[in-house]
């Protein structure tokens, strides 16, 4: 059994020590350590392989010694600029009101600029907005006073409990329980370590997940706006496609009467997706609902627990009931990609189906080219050839083409970059940096690409990615 301690320790000569002799004298074993003082002075990272028992054992003589208290849940760094006078003494005044009203100071950094004034940036440990306030009331009438958002500068103005304080602010952000407030912030230093150690600057790291958060943060309510398409395919069979400012798209077919939804986005936009399910077809509350899942990334299997019956390849169906036993995904399989989707799941309050719901389709087999046929899939007036990839994006991932509709459904083998809104733009640049690539194989899944467009036949073909709008394909005839 492996556990991830969160320690906060002394910051003295033999902290460390005293940890591994008590991991050493139960006879655990570390398999990853991660301390950056840089970062946070205090927080260290232990990975610990074990028994139940001998972890259970670990944690209570680690408590004991108070390397597992965290009670600094409510306090919080405010980084402030204060304009000065460039003349002796003229910061004395300002230091003489911190100190009146009990502030401690964790960074602090000033230079000369060749004016009459100087910028001071302060860094000022408050747990009291009230007092904060007075503060900055009084500063005021000494001189011009800015607050300035620590996070989102070009360095982390506190380092004695950083990890506590940034997981607390995207927490309030995305109203995340307290019991998963360490899943967080174990998977927010596993990123930092793994993009350390490929060149990444943990600052940029921190900035990219706070913003990522507050991106998904303000994509919810009345700001998820969607862009919604419909297209007609036949008399009788209609695609109506939902772009969300964040994760993916959202296709409904409607053949024959019966409903079929491609994809599903995040958890998070539960609410806003029902309302628009309902809006677009009013009996959705009473219908059996059915959808097919194109692969299992979390951003496409947000809301599957409202379906009665989700079809997908055996590859998904295996990764699907690994999730649903408490076991790793695909992705998280992957140790590049493991932080950015626990991150994920966290953040957007993600639950694994039932395995009872899934129902696989096509034969399960090893896939050896880049695309290969699985078997077919009907639906009303539509006639899927079934296809699945190498595994370049993920592995299990699957391709529907209606060769006489030319109708082409691509899951995020390809991704239309080139038509997304503002939003869905945004969105995606995220990913890239937290994972070092959202493929699992860059080089596979663009062969992939190739494949696939060069399956189709002559025409102009639909084709729905996974994000971005629907593309318009030409296939000129082949010439005799």
């Amino acid at each position: 059994m492996n556990k991830t301690f969160v320690t906060k320790m002394p910051n003295h000569i033999g902290a460390f020590l005293k940890a591994s002799r008590c991991f050493a004298s139960l006879g655990i074993n570390i398999t990853r350590v991660s301390y950056n003082k840089a970062v946070d002075s205090h927080m260290l990272f232990i990975d610990a392989e074990g028994t139940p028992q001998q972890l259970a054992k670990a944690t209570e003589e680690l408590t004991a010694i108070g390397y597992l208290q965290c009670d600094e849940e409510n306090r919080h760094v405010v980084l402030l600029e204060f304009r000065l006078k460039d003349e002796p003494g003229s910061v004395t005044a300002v230091l003489e009101l911190i100190s009146a009203h009990s502030f401690n100071i964790s960074y602090i950094s000033s230079q000369e600029n060749g004016t009459e004034y100087q910028l001071f940036k302060m860094g000022l440990i408050a747990d009291d907005p009230d007092r904060l306030n007075a503060f900055l009331d009084e500063a005021k009438k000494l001189c011009s006073v800015r607050v300035i958002d620590y996070n989102h500068a070009d360095k982390i103005y506190d380092n004695s409990f950083f990890y506590s304080t940034f997981v607390n602010e995207i927490s309030q952000a995305m109203h995340i329980s307290a019991a998963a407030k360490n899943e967080l912030i174990v998977n927010t230093n596993l990123a930092m370590q793994i993009l350390d150690e490929s060149g990444v600057s943990p600052y940029r790291t921190f900035d990219s997940i706070s913003r990522f958060a507050e991106l998904l943060a303000a994509s919810r309510a009345e700001n998820f706006v969607s862009r919604i398409s419909t297209h007609q395919i036949t008399d009788d069979t209609l695609i109506t496609l939902i772009e969300p400012p964040c994760g993916s798209n959202t296709a409904i077919i409607r053949s024959g009467g019966d409903y079929l939804f491609i994809d599903t986005g995040y958890a998070c936009y539960q609410d806003e997706m029902l309302s628009l399910f309902r809006t677009l077809i009013p009996e959705f509350d009473r219908m059996e609902k059915t959808c097919l899942i194109t692969h299992a990334d979390v951003d496409h299997c947000g809301l599957l627990p409202l379906f009665d019956r989700v079809y997908v390849s055996a590859k998904t169906a295996e990764c699907l009931r690994a999730e649903s036993s408490g076991g790793d995904g695909f992705r998280e399989q992957n140790p590049l990609h493991k932080p950015y989707v626990r991150i994920c799941k966290v953040l957007t309050s993600y639950m694994p189906i039932q395995p009872e719901k899934l129902t696989v389709i096509g034969e399960k087999k090893e896939i050896h080219q880049m695309l290969e046929q699985t078997g077919s899939f009907d639906f009303g007036e539509l006639h899927f050839e079934l296809y699945e990839g190498k595994g370049g994006h993920l592995a299990g991932e699957s391709v529907l083409i209606d060769f006489a509709h030319q109708l082409a459904f691509t899951g995020d083998i390809f991704v239309n970059l080139k038509d997304m809104t503002a939003q869905q733009a945004q969105y995606n640049r995220y990913a890239p940096i937290l994972m070092t690539s959202v493929d699992t194989d860059a080089a596979v899944c663009a062969q992939e690409r190739q494949a696939l467009f060069a399956r189709l036949g002559a025409g102009t073909w639909q084709i729905f990615g996974g994000h971005g709008g629907m593309k318009l394909y030409q296939v000129a005839p082949a010439s005799v």
